[in-house]
């Protein structure tokens, strides 16, 4: 599983380096504007260790991010179950704050708390967090009527039954979502650090873009990919041991 997520992001990134200098020899743009391969190899050498730093420095800030939104998520989630006045409020909540971009609630965040870690957080959370709501939504709404009619009738049925017989049911979907929100956890302590931050992978590309140094940010996004690939294949990993376990196959 691990893997085959870094081969395939290899073969992923290696064609579309290749489209970078098919580019450049097609146009015959200088190295200033895409760097020859030679140069590419040699900024990588020089800029890893720091990079691998500032990765895991942003790996570390979209985990914490992604165990908030993910608790939060399965506590609303499961609140909202029903078909209440409640639920449909937080049905109604969870798709409006969505149309909002993040892009344009971060500024906000700066202005009131910062360019520190509390700000990347929260934005890792959030752009995480509403995927994760909506899906946590659609499977606790949903009844396993088979089942559940059982224990409704013969007056067993409780709310932390029906939420693990859900769960359980679904287990294949909520691993699956978690695995994919680690994207955008990543993605939005990326953009927050882009934005206004003073650490993490975000911060280094926006430096190298204040430079004009293409090298730079193709090192940084060789090494955001590596270890995405290798997170999220741990996860994937972890969902698996978890459905084992729980003799969800």
């Amino acid at each position: 599983m691990l893997h085959r997520r870094i081969y395939q992001f290899l073969i992923i990134y290696a064609l579309g380096l290749g489209l970078l200098f098919a580019i450049k020899y097609a146009m015959g743009l200088s190295d200033y504007v895409i760097p020859s391969p030679s140069g590419v190899w040699e900024t990588g050498k020089e800029t890893a260790r720091r990079y691998f730093g500032d990765v895991g420095n942003t790996l570390a800030v979209a985990m914490a991010g992604q165990v908030i939104s993910v608790f939060l998520a399965g506590f609303v989630g499961i609140a909202g179950r029903r078909a209440t006045w409640f639920g449909s409020f937080i049905k109604v909540a969870a798709y409006n704050v969505q149309a909002y971009p993040i892009v344009a609630l971060a500024p906000i965040l700066f202005i009131l708390v910062g360019d520190g870690l509390i700000t990347r957080l929260l934005i890792a959370a959030m752009i995480c967090y509403f995927p994760v709501l909506l899906s946590v939504l659609g499977i606790m709404s949903e009844p396993v009527e088979e089942i559940e009619h059982f224990y409704r009738a013969t007056g067993r049925m409780r709310w932390q039954l029906e939420v693990k017989i859900r769960a359980f049911e679904n287990l294949g979907k909520l691993t699956t979502v978690i695995s994919g929100s680690a994207t955008l956890a990543f993605a939005g302590t990326i953009v927050a650090e882009f934005i206004a931050a003073n650490a993490g992978i975000g911060y280094s590309i926006r430096i190298a873009l204040y430079q004009s140094d293409m090298g730079k940010i193709l090192a940084a996004l060789f090494m955001i990919g590596i270890v995405l690939s290798f997170y999220q294949g741990l996860l994937e990993l972890c969902g698996q041991a978890v459905r084992r376990a729980w003799g969800g196959g």
